[in-house]
């Protein structure tokens, strides 16, 4: 039995009933073979061993009171994976549907994508099984600062710099950070995603968003192409949604399709984004009052039917494995020439084999929304000098980290014989740094 095939078996036996972080580990040391077989020393001194099995993992209760006075408790999680380019970086996850194994998939995949930005962060990631639809801002205050009460010991701005993700915006960032600040007594950047009045950095809410279209962008004209007059459908209707949708429309293409948990809306004249922005940002809606706000729109149940809306490009930008083998052909069979993953994992396996053998233009997640993270280690700079840079400033930085992505994995998919196949090429290119950083640490 070869090297991967024998880690990928013994991480399967040592972590069972975790389906998410074996479809992650599966995806990402596949695309690690030829890297690999190059360099027999990782063999000898076990070094995919120690990059697939996180340095720590932090479970706790986080016990919270309702509105109402009743008691409530949830299960709180940090996995901090991987330090060796630098302090654990990656957000947190407020989401019933967190459990360890996800946040275990995230953080690995959280490892490569950190990498990739150029930037000294490493891998890790965290969240909570509690879900704030539906909650009052002071109940979601009330089980941030528990939360915060026991992650505060685990993290630091040398140490591990959460950020926010699904169901973590800038209310609960700040509700966390206020927190922090009143056990450590101390007004540092050990959370990224923070109000402008407070640290925060501009452009760091359009970044994911933005940093998709950017690479997005950055495939096309490689291929003497461009969004204008393309027509798109993006998954989701949060933020990254929101601001990939903002972009997209901006280079000229029409935005026809957008969703969220209950439904999907389709907007055959493009999507009305100031619409969206009123109902998920301002009124924290649902995306079917678009349908009785927008002449023309129309509004379906489930969210699957939205994959088989003809487009050009497929942003899926909601949450993991929302592309199967069965959406991923109706979107070949319906045009689709280019998908970039705004989303963590949005694609399963069977998917992206569909996508590769029709020769799709697939921009994986690890690059692809990778902009969220690297806006976000330009904030810990800006703490770090008490900098405040401009809009532009962020944003030119942000799009030039995404070009060069690009054009890393693109260079390491034809180095290792993969020339065109990006999901080995991100993997290959973001594993080549933290590996060289891992032998140069020892055995650590």
């Amino acid at each position: 039995m070869n090297y991967v095939d024998r880690v990928l078996g013994e991480l399967k036996a040592k972590n069972p009933c975790e389906p998410e972080f074996h479809q992650a580990a599966t995806e990402i040391l596949n695309g690690l073979r030829p890297v690999v077989e190059r360099h027999p020393e990782y063999e000898k001194t076990a070094l995919l061993e120690r990059f697939v099995e996180p340095e720590r993992v932090v479970m706790f209760r986080v016990p919270w009171v309702d509105d109402a006075g009743k008691v409530h408790v949830n299960k709180g999680y940090r996995v901090q994976f991987n330090s060796a380019i630098g302090p654990y970086k990656g957000g947190l996850r407020f989401h019933p549907s967190v459990n360890l194994s996800i946040i275990k998939f995230l953080g690995l995949e959280q490892i490569l994508k950190n990498s990739l930005t150029g930037l000294p962060i490493g891998g890790g990631k965290g969240g909570s099984d509690f879900d704030p639809k539906g909650k009052s801002d002071m109940e979601i205050m009330r089980f941030c600062q528990s939360f915060m009460t026991e992650l505060f010991r685990h993290i630091g701005q040398d140490t591990d710099v959460p950020a926010g993700d699904i169901g973590v915006g800038g209310r609960e960032i700040g509700f966390l950070f206020g927190q922090y600040k009143r056990l450590k007594d101390e007004h540092v950047g050990v959370l990224t995603g923070r109000g402008l009045s407070y640290g925060g950095s501009l452009a760091r809410t359009e970044a994911t968003g933005y940093g998709l279209v950017y690479m997005a962008e950055e495939a096309l004209a490689c291929r003497g192409d461009g969004f204008k007059g393309k027509t798109v459908v993006i998954s989701g209707s949060g933020n990254v949604a929101i601001y990939a949708c903002e972009k997209a429309q901006s280079l000229g293409a029409k935005v026809v399709a957008m969703y969220d948990s209950n439904g999907y809306v389709y907007d055959k004249n493009g999507i009305d984004l100031a619409a969206v922005k009123q109902i998920k940002e301002v009124e924290r809606g649902r995306i079917k009052e678009y349908a009785d706000r927008v002449k023309g729109a129309e509004y379906h149940e489930g969210c699957k039917g939205i994959w088989n809306i003809p487009c050009d490009i497929a942003l899926p930008c909601a949450t993991q494995n929302e592309i199967d083998e069965a959406s991923a052909k109706a979107l070949v069979k319906n045009g689709v020439k280019y998908v970039g993953e705004g989303a963590n994992m949005p694609t399963t396996l069977e998917g992206i084999s569909v996508f590769r053998k029709a020769g799709v233009v697939f921009l994986p997640a690890k690059a692809a929304n990778a902009g969220g993270v690297a806006t976000s280690a330009l904030e810990m700079a800006q703490s770090s000098g008490r900098l405040f840079w401009t809009f532009e400033e962020v944003d030119k930085k942000l799009k030039n980290i995404m070009v060069n992505i690009y054009r890393n994995m693109d260079a390491a998919a034809e180095e290792y014989g993969v020339k065109g196949d990006y999901v080995a090429g991100a993997n290959i290119a973001g594993f080549k740094k933290v590996a060289d950083a891992m032998m140069a640490q020892g055995i650590v």
